[in-house]
């Protein structure tokens, strides 16, 4: 009996290690504080709000590194984010996080904020950060003073929006003569159509007029710009990258983290892009670990911003790298029109035959091939 009772409870001690071993390493906490701003502009389609990809892909990175995270808002209070995807694994884990959601639907007003409380900010991006963060003084104060006490200021996107209108105590504005990015003028073109028109003003245009000095890399590629305590990301793809960056800034060793497949696909589309033809090869014979839709619809959009025969021709490389997995006619169209741009004639016939056989009436097809 005694030989059983010792068993049983020599199979409980293993089990209850082994369920602690399962359990996920929260980092220790360095007693680094980061302020995160969200736009408060949000309201369901009738107005923009925040970014909450860039806000989970952020704070992530913070409580990875062990940095507690506050949230403030212009107005404070619950605060709307644009449409996402919560199932998304990043979007997943913050949302039961109980501890940070709390603390999302219950922003601390910038008025209220104690500057000296943080050691950065970090201000995430979206649409909404176009309408109330630059015009809102008591946000400004709190970027100006967390500077000036040799804190970091760090934004992504649209984020960078609440720098526009910061001065510090000599009166010079805190982006003039430094190394910035934002969204650009070509993606606000490309992807921002529906509020464009009611923006105050183009954010390339008016970091550019603050006296930045304004860099970027191609549409939706990450990019990150960093003159000293001042970081700044191009793109919802540069958030983990700003993130990071905002880390090292503090004087800690970021973790490192497994990059979501998104994020990853990108990285190597930019290799491509920048002239790295073995990064087509990679994404072409190892498509089960990067999102290919994503590529094809790269090479889709970076078409329309194309402007030299090299890029025509990695868009179109992007493109029917993806084409059996989007399985999209206007995809396959527009395959055959860049073929037919490149003097690729035979090509161009080829993947206006397979779209018939695939499709016998479908009549754009058609026409463009009795053209050849």
């Amino acid at each position: 009996m005694n030989t059983v009772k010792e068993t049983l409870k020599q199979s409980l001690l293993i089990l209850v290690a082994l369920s602690i071993t399962a359990l996920p390493v929260q980092a220790i906490s360095n007693g680094k504080k980061v302020l995160m701003i969200v736009s408060g502009n949000g309201q369901g389609e009738e107005k923009p709000g925040y970014e909450f990809d860039e806000f989970s892909k952020a704070y992530s990175v913070f409580k990875d590194n062990g940095i507690a995270v506050d949230i403030a808002s212009p107005k404070g209070g619950a605060v709307e984010a644009d449409k996402y995807d919560a199932s998304k694994t990043y979007n997943a884990k913050v949302l039961v996080d109980e501890t940070i959601m709390a603390k999302l639907n219950n922003t601390l007003a910038t008025k209220q904020v104690d500057a000296k409380a943080y050691d950065a900010v970090f201000i995430v991006g979206g649409k909404g950060a176009m309408f109330d963060l630059p015009n809102d003084p008591a946000l400004q104060n709190v970027i100006a003073q967390i500077y000036q006490r040799q804190g970091s200021v760090a934004a992504v996107c649209h984020g960078p929006a609440a720098l526009v209108n910061v001065k510090l105590k000599d009166g010079s504005y805190l982006v003039a003569n430094k190394a910035i990015n934002s969204f650009t003028n070509q993606e606000e073109k490309l992807f921002g159509q529906k509020w464009i028109n009611d923006f105050d003003f183009m954010l390339e245009d008016k970091l550019s007029e603050r006296g930045a000095h304004f860099q970027s890399s191609e549409i939706m590629l990450s990019h990150v710009a960093i003159d000293g305590r001042l970081i700044t990301g191009q793109n919802p793809t540069s958030t983990v990258a700003v993130a990071t960056a905002l880390v090292k800034s503090l004087g800690l060793t970021p973790v490192k983290v497994a990059m979501e497949v998104e994020d990853k696909t990108m990285a190597v589309v930019a290799k491509f892009i920048a002239g790295d033809t073995s990064a087509l090869a990679t994404l072409t014979n190892n498509q089960g670990q990067y999102h290919i839709p994503l590529v094809g619809m790269y090479g889709f959009y970076f078409l329309k911003v194309a402007d030299t025969t090299v890029h025509f021709a990695q868009a179109l490389s992007l493109m029917m790298v993806a084409q059996k997995s989007i399985n999209n006619p206007m995809l396959d169209m527009k395959i055959a029109k860049t073929q037919i741009k490149l003097g690729q004639t035979d090509n161009a016939k080829a993947t206006l035959n397979q779209l018939i056989t695939a499709k016998p009436d479908y009549k754009p097809a058609q026409d463009m091939l009795k053209t050849l």
